[in-house]
């Protein structure tokens, strides 16, 4: 049984109606529902009504729609149910001021930065599935979990996988670590096949169900190129430790080496349940409904090294690194409005990455952020530039 402090443990889903939400209800209720848990806040943005249905489902307390213009259609929704409706950035802000145990952060955007700050200032446990916090404001943001006293705990299946094998007492003897890739639906395709990528042939990943956007950052490896930079900031790493292997089959979500030559791995069916579970139970395993692993009828485990010219971002991501300062949040923010520009046929698939290397190139002597003022200021620009060399 997993209890809070004093009862059923206290949560809040940020992004419950995306990908990441839907699997973390579904984990709470196999593991026990509203006997074990007390919804607080859920948050979704235009989808309204599935907002409305999970929140009556969950007796939530507080239903939070990221769009002003769909606060009355929500409100309307939840009309004699009792629970709280606030809308927009100041809704998001005050629904991660409330009183809880653990957050799921899963705001796709630089909009999950603040009210994931925010929550991790209060002092909760953030499991962490917005990957600007750490890449746009990873110093910032480790610092205020550091301060507020609460848990990190990664929901990215690799860099949950590497939480979960990484000794804590034996940090020391880390070497490196190892991000596994599926290499997405080009793995094998030519430079000049990739050139004249569509978006639905892009969005089409091998092995994971995601949205349009991460499934598109998947297939150009700039998802990867993220967890790269993720990954520095969670486990304390130089860029000469981060290494990234192609693992078609995504069985091995990811690995640690150690000074000894071991190197553990942590393998599962590619299901996202998986990551959530660990994170909500931490430190205890559930007990979870996922696909057991049938070594016999997996019968072989493939590896490559990752091809830096046709996948770009890669290399881009330790640039990002060895340059410091903000160049993560450029990448970022240049590489999001590089992505609109794809999906708006605007921009070729391949050109994502010039774009991107353009503007950091641009913005290379940027001031460190102080603030979270500063993030923003910086994302704002590198946004600015990327629209105008695509213009």
């Amino acid at each position: 049984m997993i209890m809070g402090r004093n009862g059923p443990r206290r949560l809040s889903i940020f992004g419950s109606t995306g990908s990441i939400g839907k699997n973390t209800l579904d984990v709470v209720a196999h593991l026990g529902g509203l006997e074990n848990f007390e919804i607080s806040v859920l948050t979704g943005n235009e989808n309204v009504g599935l907002l409305a249905a999970q929140a009556r489902a969950c007796n939530a307390k507080v239903a939070v729609t990221a769009s002003k213009a769909h606060y009355q259609a929500l409100k309307s929704e939840l009309s004699g149910s009792g629970i709280a409706v606030a809308a927009g950035q100041s809704g998001l802000m005050e629904a991660a001021e409330l009183d809880v145990e653990w957050v799921m952060a899963a705001i796709v955007g630089t909009a999950g930065l603040s009210p994931t700050l925010a929550a991790a200032r209060k002092g909760a446990d953030i499991a962490l599935a917005n990957k600007e916090c750490l890449v746009s404001a990873g110093g910032l943001f480790v610092e205020a979990v550091r301060r507020g006293g609460g848990k990190l705990l990664p929901v990215d299946s690799e860099h949950n996988a590497i939480f979960q094998v990484l000794e804590e007492n034996q940090r020391h003897a880390v070497e490196r670590i190892i991000l596994t890739a599926s290499g997405g639906p080009f793995r094998t395709a030519s430079i000049e096949e990739m050139a004249g990528v569509t978006v639905e042939t892009a969005r089409a990943h091998p092995n994971w169900s995601m949205g349009l956007k991460i499934s598109i950052d998947s297939a150009s490896m700039f998802n990867k190129a993220l967890e790269m930079i993720e990954a520095r900031h969670l486990f304390g790493l130089s860029p000469e430790q981060i290494e990234v292997i192609v693992h078609p089959q995504s069985v091995i979500h990811s690995m640690v080496g150690y000074t000894d030559g071991s190197v553990l791995a942590q393998l599962g069916a590619p299901d996202m349940r998986t990551a959530i579970g660990y994170a909500l139970a931490h430190p205890r395993r559930p007990n979870l409904p996922i696909e057991r692993l049938d070594f016999a009828k997996l019968a072989r485990l493939d590896f490559e090294a990752p091809d830096e010219q046709r996948f770009p971002a890669l290399r881009l991501a330790r640039l990002a690194m060895t340059r410091g300062g903000v160049q993560g949040a450029v990448l970022n923010a240049a590489k999001e409005v590089a992505l609109e520009a794809f999906i708006a046929g605007r921009l070729s698939f391949l050109a994502m990455a010039d774009v991107t290397e353009t503007v950091m190139d641009m913005l290379i002597d940027l001031p460190d952020a102080a603030t979270m003022d500063d993030v923003f200021a910086i994302d704002k620009e590198a946004r600015q530039r990327a629209a105008g060399l695509i213009n």
